[in-house]
């Protein structure tokens, strides 16, 4: 879902509570059939926030990854940053295009790594303190009403009933984004000095150019950048496309040099589950069906399928599996996370470290463990910076 972010063209990617730097380390005593892990590799994040009732999983993935850089590049191990500041602007943006087009554009809380991007490019970004996005009554998002708000107001503009569109309209979809998430600041205090959004970015040294955009689809070219054909990605951004070894072979060496991932997957199966796992068990399981949390892990407790997981193999997945599985639907772009580490379970088996957005969820408060075949099978795409890549499959893709 991502437009290239470098050789010319901005980088971009697919596709809540106070935050302090930490380092991940889950060191399990689990019951029997269920998993331990061991810490491989890992590299620094932010603390756990928490979308709650909103859509905005791609925003909190992109910035908790790009906290991570700025903890990185900086040192900055107190960097809290606006979520609602990016989904502001984004809806912004949308709403114009939307409107362009009249309405042949998906138009929904979903949206894309790339996006955050182009938004931090446009307009810069701000600390959470000074754009906390919650001026509705609530202290956690809750969007289901601001979202059926403006998809309305942008239907009613679309249709143009005056044969010219007035310029009332924009100021009126801003003041309705306000109402909710609270004004953009146009200066702010950090830390004793002033910033605008946009030298704010710029102290933080966040270089969109930077970051690559990756996928892995054989309905493409390999080695070339494509448009990922899902409603979310509603800026046409693009991803540059590897065959699943080489994209594997990309998250790896990204963690062992101590870098971290913006994770696009679709979370949709049941080797998903709700208790921190996810897997591609070799045995039938019936999708499940439902919206973000809720959708993907549901409230029910732990089925005897799901505890059997831990003891069935996986699936060896091919590039067909996964080009099948996107082809047919079962691969959509459901969710994103940040990945931050590898660890191993009790029999030896590499398992990502993922961060989610949904509080402290599961049974690793939090985190979630996604095993190899299940990253290779269900990865949508990948953000990374481009000196994670090895410097073969840079050359491949003419990066510098």
């Amino acid at each position: 879902m991502i437009k290239r972010f470098l050789a010319s063209v901005l980088a971009a990617g697919a596709i809540t509570c106070a935050m302090s730097a930490q380092t991940v380390s889950v060191q399990t005593q689990p019951k029997e059939s269920e998993y331990q892990f061991t810490t491989v590799k890992e590299a620094p994040i932010t603390s756990l926030k928490n979308q709650y009732r909103s859509g905005t999983c791609w925003c909190f993935s992109q910035i908790s990854f790009l906290e991570s850089e700025i903890i990185r590049t900086k040192g900055l191990k107190d960097i809290d940053l606006s979520e609602m500041f990016v989904v502001g602007k984004s809806y912004h943006d949308r709403a114009v295009k939307y409107v362009r087009v009249d309405g042949a554009l998906g138009f929904s809380a979903g949206s894309s790594f790339g996006d955050v991007m182009h938004v931090i490019e446009d307009y810069g970004i701000v600390p959470q303190e000074a754009m906390p996005g919650l001026n509705y009554g609530t202290d956690k998002p809750e969007h289901s009403e601001m979202d059926e708000i403006l998809k309305a107001y942008v239907d009613a503009v679309k249709k143009n009933p005056n044969r010219k569109l007035t310029p009332a309209w924009i100021k009126g979809f801003d003041g309705v984004v306000a109402a909710y998430l609270g004004e953009y600041p146009a200066e702010f205090t950090y830390n004793g000095a002033t910033y605008t959004p946009q030298s704010f970015r710029d102290w933080l040294g966040i270089d969109t150019k930077d970051y690559v955009n990756l996928t892995s689809f054989t309905h493409h070219p390999f080695y070339e950048p494509f448009a990922i054909e899902v409603c979310d990605n509603w800026r046409w951004d693009t991803a540059w496309n590897l065959p699943i070894d080489e994209l594997m072979e990309v998250m790896y060496n990204a963690i062992e040099k101590g870098y971290t991932i913006a994770w696009g997957s679709d979370v949709s199966e049941k080797g998903f589950t709700r208790t921190g796992i996810a897997t591609v068990p070799d045995i039938d399981i019936k999708p499940s069906a439902g919206s973000d949390q809720e959708k993907w892990v549901g409230k029910d407790e732990k089925t005897a399928s799901q505890a059997d997981e831990t003891k069935a193999p996986e699936k060896v997945i091919t590039q067909e599996m996964r080009q099948e599985a996107f082809d047919n639907k079962q691969t959509t772009d459901d969710h994103g996370m940040h990945i931050f580490g590898l660890a191993k379970d009790q029999r030896g088996n590499n398992f990502f470290m993922v961060k989610n957005s949904w509080g402290e969820a599961g049974d690793y408060k939090g985190i979630w463990y996604a095993s190899d075949a299940f990253v290779r099978y269900k990865t949508l795409n990948i953000v990374v910076h481009k000196d994670a890549l090895p410097k073969d499959i840079k050359k491949k893709l003419g990066l510098k």
